[in-house]
């Protein structure tokens, strides 16, 4: 299995009395994005886990950030500020805290909603534990 974790940094252009930030999605992921969704208001971190299937890429809109990641060498704590990304494979650990107040993540995700979860895995020492298997 090839853990897949990348992290982007785009340019913002500032000389037309707006801040735009265009993103070029081909450039960035090779998945169809079936699922759009924004995480506002953090007042507690996100829920550590990883998917079986689904891949996301994650945008730091606004504010700032800290990503959990394991791409199986053991949690990294990486921070994320406006215009910050990172694609995020199938089998890759991951959460997110310490947003700031007006820290705004924008996720692109390669499936639709499934209410059963059945694609999460929530539990880190079985993630080790099936990491250690393949």
């Amino acid at each position: 299995m090839e853990l897949k974790f990348k992290q982007f940094k785009f340019k913002t252009f500032t000389n037309t009395g707006v801040a735009l930030t265009p993103v070029e999605l081909k450039d960035f992921i090779d998945f169809e994005v079936k699922r759009i969704y924004y995480v506002t208001d953090f007042t507690v971190p996100t829920g550590e886990h990883c998917h079986y299937k689904e891949v996301e890429f994650f945008i730091c809109q606004r504010g700032a950030m800290t990503a959990i990641i394991d791409q199986g060498n053991g949690k990294e704590e990486i921070p994320m500020v406006a215009g910050d990304a990172m694609y995020v494979g199938d089998h890759v650990w991951h959460g997110f805290k310490d947003a700031s107040a007006d820290g705004v993540l924008l996720a692109l995700s390669s499936t639709n909603y499934s209410a059963d979860r059945s694609d999460y895995l929530t539990d880190y020492e079985e993630y080790i534990k099936i990491l250690g298997a393949k």
